[in-house]
């Protein structure tokens, strides 16, 4: 249902309808791509300084500098309602990129629309639109209640008081910090901290969120919360976010799409499975043993053994040798029970670093890493 104020400004009952009117916008309509990028690129300029005292008079009259490509030429398309999650090293360049997005910062070249709009413009109508929780930054303030950050929100975002109301109260519920919002921000656990910048972030209902890291820090209890709340929140909304994190539980438990980034560019852009297959030639194979200890003398002789441990093996084999391996060992083996299954993720990705890299150590003097924007 479609409701007007006092103002004479709509108001509207769900996100659904808001994007229903949404598509007989100007310069935006949901058949299009709700963020597109193409070939944006961002460098910074960082200064060399070098030891010692002397060196440091010397930096006075001449300063040495050296160019950090953040971002590389990215070419990128998101559709409406996809959660997508951005991956990469330290320094890779994931952050710049939602600064980009979100229009914190400008690109030294390229072209980008999120819902019509080019963020470094800042357009009102833009900035009412989405979202950017980063999650080593704070929008709080410290020393007030939650409530009042919440309620100075309302009026930035100039949400009806009811909507506000509803929508304070159901993400509070959701995420079991409705007991708390009376309580000064300082006085938050992080994890508490984390949850109330998520609904701050939310009050004005964002048709795109942005998410730099919302789980780093936080416990492993905390973190499944907010996993689950993200998971929920986005089923039933249907909104767009796009989320870094270097939790792989984040990313398996929320993102149907991964964007590899490394040194400013695109690596590898699919699922999670596209990414095992392509990445991983291996799988682990445990095998449970029936018979004496003795039997196990032969099966210590295959190749990359990870784990003996009578009546268990556990070893690693490339996927093109599992059935003619295991064909071998049944053949010559009681073998009792048989689980197959890929490297842990947190192992493939890793590889995929590396090999995006081409070896090299993560330069953490990168602005991503040091807040340059």
């Amino acid at each position: 249902m479609i409701a007007l104020d006092y103002s004479g400004s709509l108001s509207f009952s769900n996100l659904a309808q808001t994007r229903l009117l949404a598509c007989k916008h100007p310069i935006y309509n949901l058949a299009m791509s709700i963020i597109e990028i193409n070939h944006l690129s961002k460098s910074y300029r960082v200064y060399q300084k070098q030891e010692g005292v002397w060196a440091s008079i010397r930096g006075l009259f001449r300063r040495e500098y050296r160019e950090v490509q953040a971002v590389r030429d990215i070419s990128l398309q998101v559709e409406p309602g996809e959660f997508v999650a951005f991956l990469g090293p330290n320094g890779a360049g994931k952050t710049t990129t939602l600064k980009l997005l979100s229009g914190v910062i400008n690109p030294d070249s390229g072209d980008c629309r999120v819902m019509g709009h080019v963020p470094w413009e800042r357009e009102n109508e833009y900035r009412r639109r989405f979202a950017l929780v980063m999650g080593q930054k704070n929008q709080l303030w410290w020393d007030l209640p939650a409530a009042e950050s919440f309620r100075l929100n309302q009026h930035i975002y100039a949400v009806p008081l009811d909507e506000f109301d509803r929508t304070r109260d159901e993400l509070c519920e959701m995420l079991d910090v409705t007991h708390l919002l009376g309580q000064p921000v300082r006085e938050l656990s992080l994890g508490e901290r984390m949850k109330m910048e998520l609904i701050a972030a939310l009050l004005h209902s964002p048709e795109v969120l942005f998410l730099d890291e919302p789980t780093i820090g936080l416990d492993v209890v905390a973190q499944h919360k907010i996993q689950q709340f993200l998971k929920a929140y986005q089923e039933e909304r249907k909104n767009t976010i796009v989320l870094t994190s270097h939790y792989m539980k984040d990313i398996q438990a929320l993102c149907q799409r991964v964007v590899i980034i490394a040194q400013g560019s695109i690596f590898h852009d699919g699922s999670l499975d596209d990414i095992i297959d392509r990445f991983s030639g291996d799988k682990i194979v445990t095998l449970q043993i029936g018979g004496p200890d003795e039997v196990f003398q032969g099966l210590r002789k295959l190749p990359n053994v990870l784990e003996v441990e009578p009546p268990r093996i556990k070893f690693r084999i490339g996927r093109d040798d599992v059935a003619r391996t295991l064909s071998d060992i049944l053949s010559t083996y009681a073998v009792e029970d048989i689980v197959v299954e890929d490297p842990p993720i947190e192992e493939v990705i890793a590889k995929v670093f590396t090999d995006a890299q081409g070896g090299q150590v993560d330069d953490e003097s990168h602005p991503d890493i040091a807040g340059v924007s």
